[in-house]
């Protein structure tokens, strides 16, 4: 099969779709992979350890787009990609179509095969595509929050671990999942104080065996969250529907009565986020303040450090992309059923029941998805 690897067009995405190691070992399994000139600088892999690797560099996202049956990414087609999709074409990257109707009805109106990475499963309802980049997010996410603090950025002036004889930062976790565990390890590690909810008793008890007494931790009642966000200084959303959107935790009246100068960072963002206030930023303009607090919205954390995350991120897809190119995409999806509840779109059909349910779309089978005459293999 050919796969195609274009350069990541959104704002500050550092990341790239395929690492050489995993060009090198599609290409010893007999797939042709087009790579775009520059796909790879900002892991610092250049075009000539792409071609060691056996990869065709092309000079345009065009020629990657035409030339390939299975495009493999990292962030969701921006309009320009968008425009250069085609029918039967296999898509594998994140999507996050529950917040973004417009994408998805570009990629029904494209009538294109959306894989979406952040809904693959694994054993026991796992995220495996997810989690890397969730560990990632989840301890970048204190470190941003460190900065937004600052006086100079609006924040309360406060130094998060604090100083002999000065107390550390109160920091608010909501949700005790990859994101959440991770920002609790590297917070109690910094010698802040940590208060983490969830509406779990199991993920709260096994947070509470990882880091005991280095955190708290309280199931996350109405009543409970609003009282821990006024104490805080430093709230980090973390909350995760798997495909749909994020659950709106907090109102904008509550972030309103919060501390002037707080500060919120909203993992959850690319869902939709989880506080009434948060909207999308950049790497470029991560920040803005609303209602006196700081919102750190970045959509692609992880871009910041693409030569972690990339590596990470490859680790856990290159085998469904080595299943799909081998395969073909049905064969993949029917032989895999973790594999198949990555499926999000088809043939212009919405084919994943949390974004379907999200935007309000008829739901697809599965079984029917992968039944359709005439489907693109």
């Amino acid at each position: 099969m050919d796969i195609g690897v274009p350069r990541e067009t959104k704002v500050h995405e550092y990341r790239v779709g395929m690492t050489p190691d995993s060009v090198a070992t599609a290409v010893a399994h007999g797939h042709r992979v087009l790579v775009q000139a520059g796909a790879g600088l900002g892991i610092g892999a250049g075009d000539e350890e792409y071609r060691d690797a056996g990869a065709v560099i092309v000079p345009t996202a065009a020629a990657v787009f035409a030339g390939s049956a299975l495009v493999v990414k990292v962030k969701e087609p921006q309009p320009a990609e968008c425009a250069m999709l085609r029918p039967g074409q296999v898509l594998f990257t994140y999507l996050h179509l529950a917040a973004d109707p417009q994408q998805c009805r570009e990629l029904l109106e494209r009538r294109v095969i959306g894989i979406a990475y952040e809904t693959v499963t694994g054993a026991g309802g796992t995220l495996p595509l997810l989690a890397p980049m969730s560990e990632v997010a989840g301890r970048m996410s204190i470190q941003v929050g460190a900065g937004c603090l600052e006086r100079n950025r609006g924040g309360r002036g406060i130094l998060l671990a604090g100083v002999p004889g000065v107390p550390a930062a109160r920091v608010l976790i909501l949700g005790a999942g990859i994101v959440g565990t991770n920002a609790a390890v590297v917070a109690a590690g910094s010698g802040a104080q940590v208060t983490v909810l969830d509406r779990s008793v199991d993920a709260l008890r096994r947070l509470d065996a990882r880091l005991g007494a280095r955190v708290t931790t309280a199931y996350a009642d109405a009543r409970q969250v609003e009282a821990q966000l006024m104490r805080a200084d430093l709230v980090i959303g973390a909350v995760l529907v798997p495909g749909g959107t994020a659950p709106r935790l907090v109102t904008r009246a509550s972030v309103a009565r919060m501390k002037r100068g707080a500060a919120v960072v909203d993992v959850s963002i690319d869902q939709g986020g989880c506080f009434e206030t948060s909207r999308p930023t950049t790497h470029a303009e991560p920040c803005f303040v609303a209602e006196g607090v700081v919102h750190y919205c970045v959509t692609n954390m992880p871009g910041a450090v693409p030569r972690t995350s990339a590596q990470a991120l490859n680790h856990a897809t290159l085998p469904f992309i080595l299943a799909l190119a081998d395969q073909g995409w049905r064969q993949a999806l029917a032989a895999d059923p973790h594999l198949l509840a990555g499926l999000n779109v088809a043939q212009g059909r919405v084919a994943h029941p949390a974004v379907a349910l999200a935007l309000g779309y008829p739901a697809a089978e599965p079984a029917q998805v992968l039944g359709w005459a005439g489907a693109a293999a």
